[in-house]
């Protein structure tokens, strides 16, 4: 986007780094020209001049500034290398780095590392590093012969650092898991709402998945394909008031569907999914406002994802966010049903 050159003093002054790599400022009097961000004091307007490259400033006579090196990458762009390196350096070692290593290897400070980390990946290295070798235990467990080789192959140090975690990694026990989900029992039941079939399943610890669609053996389908060796089974009549309780949520919608619930995902879905409880019926957020909540400003895309994974449906309301514009993104079960929700919530809550 162009911008004048009134807009450019502006952004100059306000050393925005927004416009960096947009233009280059250069100042007669010292010779050097800088990018728009560079803390460098400021020059008088009179003695400022606004080219479209590094290129253009070079002919001009300017040398580039020694503190904000405008030819070089931009901080921002330093900062996402850093961060990809040490996503790279976890993801490849034996035993996580510390966080003492990643900010020497970055070249930062301990506490300035660990904010631009956690703002990039919405995760602390710690966090991102917990989240790396859950996925790995998951990758491991059902290819090793005993749960504590797939323990040490996924990159945990003892036994006791993940079965204390472990329940919450993979929503069972790690020799369940290993078995693709052998042993454990799931009961479901099928119902019809005014948004069509709704399949509802529930485990030891509660309900793990919440379904919407139009064919009810679709639905099971899918259940049997996520749980592929758990012992799946009808609810009886006391389940069948599960699945009713959820269905009057959905007629009459209220802050909450209180009903416990085993909810299995990665630590940072995880806190995506709390966030998205928190809004009420009604009322929508939008993407960048989740991350923000969960102070993830730049996971943007990550939140959207961890929406699209949401398995379930109405209890985890997913259907409350919306595009940045107003517009209402994709649902895992019909956009026509997320409108809907909406449409229903909206006018509940103006009652």
């Amino acid at each position: 986007m162009y911008l004048d050159e009134e807009a450019r003093w502006r952004a100059v002054l306000r050393k925005d780094r927004r416009a960096d790599g947009k233009f280059f400022f250069a100042v007669k009097t010292t010779g050097v020209f800088c990018r728009p961000s560079c803390s460098a004091r400021r020059a008088r307007r009179e003695n400022v001049t606004f080219y479209e490259s590094a290129v253009d400033a070079e002919q001009a006579g300017f040398r580039p500034c020694m503190r904000c090196h405008p030819k070089g990458p931009t901080l921002d762009e330093r900062n996402a290398a850093a961060v990809i390196a040490a996503c790279r350096a976890i993801e490849t070692a034996e035993e996580s780095p510390s966080l003492s290593e990643l900010a020497r290897t970055a070249g930062m400070s301990r506490y300035h590392f660990h904010r631009i980390f956690k703002t990039a990946t919405g995760l602390s290295p710690k966090g991102y590093a917990t989240a790396n070798r859950s996925e790995r235990m998951r990758d491991q467990l059902p290819r090793r012969k005993t749960v504590t080789e797939a323990i040490y192959q996924a990159g945990f140090n003892s036994n006791g650092r993940f079965y204390a975690d472990s329940s919450g990694m993979l929503g069972m026990k790690p020799k369940d898991y290993r078995r693709g989900g052998k042993g454990e029992t799931i009961r479901f039941a099928v119902g019809e709402c005014w948004l069509g079939s709704i399949l509802v399943a529930a485990s030891k610890k509660g309900v793990c998945a919440i379904s919407l669609g139009d064919d009810p053996d679709a639905l099971t389908k899918a259940l049997q394909d996520r749980f592929p060796r758990a012992i799946i089974i009808g609810g009886d009549k006391g389940f069948e008031k599960l699945v009713a309780k959820v269905i009057g949520f959905i007629e009459a919608p209220k802050a909450s569907l209180d009903l416990p619930l085993d909810v299995r995902g990665t630590a940072f879905q995880q806190r995506v999914w709390k966030a998205l409880r928190e809004i009420p019926p009604g009322t929508t957020s939008t993407y960048s406002e989740i991350a923000e909540r969960i102070g993830a400003t730049k996971a943007v895309r990550a939140v959207a994802r961890a929406c699209a994974s949401n398995g379930l449906a109405v209890a985890i309301p997913c259907h409350r966010v919306v595009r940045k514009d107003g517009n209402v993104s994709g649902y895992r079960w019909g956009v026509e049903r997320k409108l809907a929700l909406l449409e229903k919530e909206k006018i509940a809550a103006a009652r």
